[in-house]
């Protein structure tokens, strides 16, 4: 059996004196693509920041394919595999599009690594490749989303954490970077998936964990939830 992408264990998380994540534990298979759901404040994001390195817990463990990575630097949980398309997109404004990707570019490794390239980012993303000399601060909202994206792409990552890509888009920009991340999960990248977007999430993802309040109160496939008409509504508000 293939080992997990992602595995958070037991993690306890400090913002100062703040208890952010109580006891998270969740695991990303290899292959699928995991919903990270719940409330704003819920802890999502800092989930991220702690499976990246950004946050080192305090407690608990963290490993990429059975490699330990507890309290490991950003840039050797980066090298193990492990890429952020982060929550804003934190584009380089002042930088051009292929310059924006170059300077994320990693080779890809293991046998039979399929090797994202700029010219494999201009393809996947084709507005990328028109505005490819543009400075990036001027590209539309949608358009640095996709930049954001195939930045994190050029790093050929095993395990690709996308942190709310529909943030302030419009519906047929979200659509598109939906298909996409589908297209990503269909070539056998695992992903974590966070988003506010409840019924996005459903539609696409493999497994589910909703958090309330820094803990998961909920761990399942997306058929269960689905098969059992659970009311999520206490953790996610309207859905």
């Amino acid at each position: 059996m293939a080992p997990d992408a992602l595995t958070l264990a037991e993690i306890d998380a400090f913002y100062g004196d703040s208890h952010v994540l109580q006891a998270v534990s969740f695991r990303l298979r290899a292959g699928r693509l995991l919903g990270l759901l719940g409330r704003n404040g819920a802890g999502k994001t800092t989930c991220m920041n702690v499976a990246v390195g950004l946050l080192p817990p305090r407690r608990g463990r963290l490993s990429v394919y059975d490699r330990e990575l507890t309290g490991a630097a950003p840039e050797a949980i980066a090298a193990a595999g492990v890429a952020l398309v982060p929550q804003g997109r934190r584009i380089f404004r002042s930088l051009s599009v292929r310059e924006n990707l170059a300077v994320a570019a990693r080779r890809a490794s293991g046998a039979g690594a399929s090797a994202w390239t700029l010219d494999t980012v201009f393809q996947a993303f084709p507005r990328l490749r028109e505005r490819a000399n543009q400075t990036a601060g001027y590209l539309s909202g949608g358009e640095q989303q996709m930049l954001a994206i195939g930045r994190a792409l050029m790093r050929n990552p095993r395990v690709l954490l996308m942190d709310e890509p529909s943030e302030g888009l419009a519906p047929q920009i979200v659509a598109e970077v939906m298909a996409t991340a589908r297209t990503l999960k269909a070539s056998g990248l695992s992903i974590v998936l966070v988003e506010q977007n409840a019924k996005l999430v459903f539609d696409i993802a493999d497994d589910i964990v909703i958090l309330n309040s820094g803990r998961v109160v909920v761990d399942s496939t997306a058929a269960e939830l689905i098969k059992s008409g659970a009311d999520l509504q206490q953790h996610l508000g309207i859905f």
